[in-house]
């Protein structure tokens, strides 16, 4: 399974533990908001291009 985590303050101990603990059996991909400068369109193609998104 393919997830997507969004970040919109950056990690916390909570979205870390739970990050690492999917990342041993899914394929998961994090978005740092207060990080990463990516385009509207860039994070609306990772949103529809993963099977579950969890917003942080």
């Amino acid at each position: 399974m393919k997830i997507l985590h969004i970040l919109n303050d950056g990690p916390d101990s909570l979205s870390s533990e739970v990050i690492g603990l999917q990342a041993r059996e899914h394929d998961v991909t994090v978005i740092d908001l207060s990080k990463a400068e990516l385009s509207y369109e860039k994070i609306i193609d990772a949103i529809f291009s993963h099977e579950r998104v969890i917003s942080w």
